[in-house]
This record gives C-alpha cells, structure tokens and sequence, in this order.
C-alpha cells in the first residue's frame, strides 16, 4: 500500500500545484484512498521535513489548513491525527453564542443552513459570562478555519479575542472595537432606538409616563437605556426606570417599555386579571421580534434587527472569504399595543 509521503509526491508533476497545495491535497488523497483513515496518526512535522524536502513553514502551514478544514486534530504532545474522512467538507466553525433563545436561534437556524452541508460546525454558549468566555476561547483557539462570536460587552473583552487572528474572526449580533481589521455583521442600539422612540413619540404622548425596565446585572444593551434616557429629556415626556416589573403593578395610562419576555407574560397576564386592554389603557413597547409578540395581548409593537437575516449574511461571509463590516437594519413593527 502506498504511503501518504507518496501520496503527496504524486503531485510533484503538477507544475500549478505549489508545495502547499501538493502537501494538502496529497494527503486529501490518501484518506479518499483509505491509506489513512480516521483515528490513523499522521507523519510528524520532522518526519514530512526529511521526507519531502518542504520547508517547515509549508508543513505547518498544511497541517493548519488541514485542521480548519476539520479533516485533521492535534493531540498535545502525540502529533496530528485523522478526525474525519469527510474530504469535501471545506472549512471547520467555531460559532460561540449568548445562549439559544428564539432570537439566538432563529440566527443559528438560518446561519446553519446557509453555511450547506460540507461546513462543519461546533456551537458553544458563554451566557454573558466573562468566565466561560474565556473558556471557551480557550477551548477553540488553534482549532478552527473561522470563529463567529457574539462578543460581551466587557473590559476584558479586547483582551480575550485578541488570540484569534483577525482574519479569521466575524462578530455578530453586538459590536465590540478591536485592534486591527475584523469583519462584522452586527446590530446597532444606541442611534437606532432613539430613533425608533422619535417615531413614536405621538403614541407616547397620549399616555401620561413610560416605565423602563432594566436590570443593570442582566444582558440587556446599555445603549438602549442610554437612548431612553436622552428621549424623554428632550420631548419632556415624563419617565422612570424600574429594575423590573412587579407582579400586580400594572396601571392605566403608562407606557410599558418590556424587553426580558417573563416580565412581559407576567404585565399581560396582570392586564387580563384587571380588565386592562394594551393598545388603549396602556402602552407596551419590546425590543426583540419573535413570532409570539404578534399574537399576544392583540399584538405588541417591537423593533429589532432580523436574526434570520443576520444568520444568512453571517453564512455568506464566512464563505466567500470576503471582507465584511455590516450593521443590519433597525426594523418598527407597529402593532396594537402602541
């Protein structure tokens, strides 16, 4: 049987090929071949040195590629290994996430099957926990051909993604500035609130406040509450900010900024218990579209960004390679409860 140094020398008569690209699809080859197959240790780097004549750059810069494609792993200390014999698969993601909400989801869902079937993809959670987001960078550094982060909005931040080389990185969902280029595909809060609370401000007016919900310990964007804050200061409108809804409390005439989705069951619920009808005794406003907020309480007016859109332009940039900085549009969706 043919060895996987033979398998790579075949290529020697492809004038086109460099030594990078005979190294790589030489051993593509021998896994289609079944000369290795996964679970079969591959030469170490010396050894591919003194075989091939290949300066030791062109190894290692193989080898890498070849992890990327998630078609090789790197055991610590024993050498590089098979890990699958999917050779079409092109490239190997690491996706880290806040967590699998209906927002978080509908990003995955479409990101997913944009990316098709020959990309392979692992997902991991860090739940806006500095702690576990520096696990998991420390779990994936070295492994992948991309990262796709939704970043947490920390000191420690920039520090931690600075072991991921920027030509390999996409934030997504929520923007955090970096050293150097990085390609992006996020949202905006800040202007694109103010701007949606400008739009509605003669729906405001007709109700006498407007209550902010916002829990300083939670994940919510404090570029949100920045923008409320500087609304109502300059329309006069009289407003408050609550750490969070009580049970029971709800009254007529407020205006009901909602974002965390138990909070706003439990304002309906209240609302169907006292007679109360959103739209006309009170107002409700929510960050975050999902399909639920079309049915309930008759209708509640959101604005977001579109996670589904986000998820797919994520995919597309990921495999075109292409240099991508992008905020996705702010959308208001006017329904009865505003």
């Amino acid at each position: 049987m043919k060895s996987v140094f033979e398998k790579i020398r075949e290529l020697d008569n492809m004038p086109s090929y460099s030594k990078h690209e005979r190294f790589v699809e030489g051993i593509i080859n021998a896994i289609n071949e079944k000369i290795i197959g996964v679970g079969d240790s591959l030469p170490s780097v010396n050894a591919m040195i003194a075989s091939l004549g290949y300066a030791r750059e062109t190894v290692i810069k193989g080898y890498r590629e070849l992890q990327s494609r998630g078609l090789i792993e790197s055991k610590n200390r024993l050498g590089y290994f098979v890990a699958d014999d999917n050779t079409l698969q092109s490239l190997k993601v690491a996706l880290l996430m806040y967590t699998i909400d209906t927002f978080q989801e509908q990003f995955y869902r479409n990101f997913r099957n944009e990316l098709g079937p020959n990309v392979h993809l692992d997902v991991f959670f860090h739940h806006g926990n500095i702690e576990v987001f520096e696990t998991m960078l420390s779990l994936v550094k070295n492994r992948y051909g991309m990262y796709v982060i939704s970043p947490i909005h920390h000191p420690r931040t920039k520090e931690l993604l600075s072991c991921i080389p920027r030509h390999k990185l996409l934030m997504f969902d929520r923007y955090e500035p970096l050293d150097g280029d990085f390609n992006y595909v996020v949202q905006e809060f800040e202007k694109a609130s103010y701007a949606v609370f400008e739009e509605l401000v003669d729906e405001i007016r007709k109700f006498g406040r407007i209550i902010f919900f916002h829990n300083p310990d939670s994940l919510f964007p404090p570029e949100i509450l920045r923008s409320f804050q500087r609304f109502i200061e300059k329309h006069h409108i009289k407003g408050e900010v609550r750490r969070e809804y009580e049970p029971g409390s709800v009254e007529k005439g407020v205006v009901y900024y909602v974002n965390e989705n138990a909070e706003l069951w439990n304002l309906l619920r209240d609302c169907n218990t006292k007679k109360i009808r959103p739209g006309r005794d009170i107002g409700i406003l929510s960050h975050n579209d999902e399909p639920v907020k079309e049915i309930v309480g008759n209708g509640i007016t959101t604005y977001s960004a579109s996670f589904s859109d986000m998820g797919r332009r994520a995919a597309r940039a990921v495999l075109s390679r292409e240099p991508v900085h992008e905020i996705m549009p702010t959308k208001l969706i006017r329904r009865n409860s505003l």
